[in-house]
């Protein structure tokens, strides 16, 4: 698989990262080794969680694993911190308090001395963003953390934190952000992605496949057992079922069609080459919905049929963003 740089930072990911979110709930802890040991074999390194994933469950079965099914030095570990875990006065948010702590539980529940990316899952309007940003500082100058970066960031959130990271030596730089995108969600592409390649920090997009909807599985029905059927991820998913949707998720069956691959690889191959983006991060709940994605690493889009599916999901852009030149 081919390796990125993560944004201007020196650390070099796959170009595709492995997510776990389902990990401890619709994957059991047999399929998540199978899926592990199916990525690594095909050259990913990149391994994503949180700890809000399951109650802290993904995080927990990611460590048994990489003591039992892969070797910790062929995976790097990115998780993130934000949502709540406890209760009390320091069981959310993102206070130095509950950052530090939600680090040290992280850490315990993976079984690791540091995690490689470190990322705030969403931004604190209650904290001021310098107690916020001084708790990644202490966490990289602690060893317990390699790098930083922030997820679901507004555009103008994503361009503060990181100035304010670059404005002192010494800080700890962002390096990525981490945020839905896919030809069914491009919003990103206002505001986010231009303060990304501004700033140096690498994109790395969750949900690429449209919540499971550009795979073309929903276009006449509800499969039993998809996640638009599943309790936990219906809304979800029904989200992204309208006409709109429903036009590119044919625009990118015919172009599948065409090409001789899958719905699913043709909207991966998308997202994983546009600009701006290091690793679109990809959910899979069996070792086989898996390694349909791992099969687009051979997947080149022509020109004339990325600029078909460019203009066929292309989100409404008004004042300014339409004068940017």
């Amino acid at each position: 698989m081919e390796q990125r740089a993560l944004g201007g930072s020196g650390l070099v990911v796959s170009r595709l990262a492995l997510g776990t979110m389902t990990w401890g709930r619709d994957t059991d802890e047999d399929d998540a080794a199978a899926q592990l040991r199916a990525f690594v074999e095909a050259g990913g390194t990149l391994v994503d969680t949180a700890d809000v994933y399951v109650e802290g469950t993904s995080e927990r079965v990611l460590g048994r694993l990489l003591h039992d099914v892969v070797p910790r030095e062929d995976v790097l570990v990115a998780t993130k911190a934000h949502g709540a875990t406890g209760s009390g006065a320091m069981g959310r948010g993102s206070s130095r308090g509950h950052l530090l702590g939600a680090l040290e539980a992280s850490l315990r529940r993976l079984g690791l001395d540091h995690v490689d990316l470190w990322q705030l899952h969403s931004w604190d309007p209650d904290v001021a963003l310098e107690e916020t940003l001084a708790a990644l500082d202490s966490a990289v100058a602690s060893g317990k953390v390699r790098y930083v970066g922030v997820s679901n960031f507004t555009g103008w959130q994503t361009a503060q934190a990181a100035t304010w990271q670059r404005a002192w030596p010494g800080r700890a730089p962002l390096v990525s952000t981490q945020m839905e995108y896919s030809l069914l969600q491009r919003g990103v592409e206002r505001e986010v992605l231009p303060a990304c390649a501004a700033l140096g920090l690498g994109l790395l997009p969750w949900s690429p496949l449209g919540r499971g909807v550009l795979t073309g599985k929903y276009r006449h029905t509800t499969p039993s057992d998809s996640r638009g059927a599943s309790s936990h991820f219906k809304g979800f998913v029904e989200e992204l079922l309208g006409p709109d949707a429903q036009r590119v998720v044919e625009a990118v069956v015919t172009a599948a069609d065409g090409l001789g691959t899958s719905p699913l690889a043709v909207a991966l191959a998308w997202v994983r080459d546009r600009p701006g983006v290091t690793a679109p991060v990809i959910g899979a709940r069996t070792v086989g919905q898996l390694q349909g994605s791992l099969a687009a690493e051979s997947v080149e889009l022509p020109k004339e049929i990325r600029a078909a599916l460019d203009d066929v999901s292309a989100p409404a852009l008004g004042y300014p963003e339409q004068t940017r030149s």
